[in-house]
């Protein structure tokens, strides 16, 4: 089992539980990415299964971890953080890139992606990293006011490059 992630008491009321997914979470994890893409309105995107999931995150070679927020240990997930890490040349160190962090509407605002935030700076902290990254939406406007909120404003000259499917393919011939 993987360990608990550092203390997020300071920054949550204490019935607030933030720890490290299990591999039982994998159907609860699928279910918050397919929810999260509907808010997205990317649904039609989503094409990992939970198979998928089980596999690159709890497999032989780990590609992820995620993190599950719940109103407390007992309590059902409410939300999740996916993240890994990447590697910044010019700080010559680790830095911990956020995939996705989702928490159902019906939790917002109750402090559930602030633990989250905050537990996922103390891992990056506690791992030496040297920044914690993430992407949003420009649309996403609710998001930006948070981020911005915890002191983390979206940089305004960079933009994100994607290859995939056939022209990956492709370039990888």
């Amino acid at each position: 089992m993987p360990p608990t992630p550092p203390s997020t008491a300071a920054s949550s009321s204490p019935s607030k539980s933030i720890r490290f997914a299990v591999a039982e979470d994998v159907p609860t994890l699928h279910a918050l990415i397919r929810a999260l893409a509907v808010y997205e309105r990317l649904e039609h995107q989503v094409a990992g299964t939970p198979e998928d999931l089980q596999r690159h995150l709890f497999g032989p070679r780990p590609y992820a971890e995620a993190l599950v927020a719940q109103a407390s240990a007992a309590d059902a997930i409410v939300g999740f953080a996916l993240f890994f890490h990447n590697f910044s040349t010019f700080l010559a160190r680790p830095g911990l890139y956020l995939e996705d962090l989702f928490v159902l509407p019906s939790h917002r605002r109750q402090g559930h992606g602030r633990a989250l935030f905050h537990a996922l700076a103390r891992i990056a902290v506690a791992r030496g990293c040297g920044r914690f990254e993430w992407s949003v939406l420009d649309w996403n406007e609710p998001a930006i006011a948070f981020y911005r909120s915890i002191g983390a404003p979206p940089m305004p000259d960079w933009r994100i490059c994607r290859i995939t499917g056939e022209a990956l393919e492709s370039l990888a011939r």
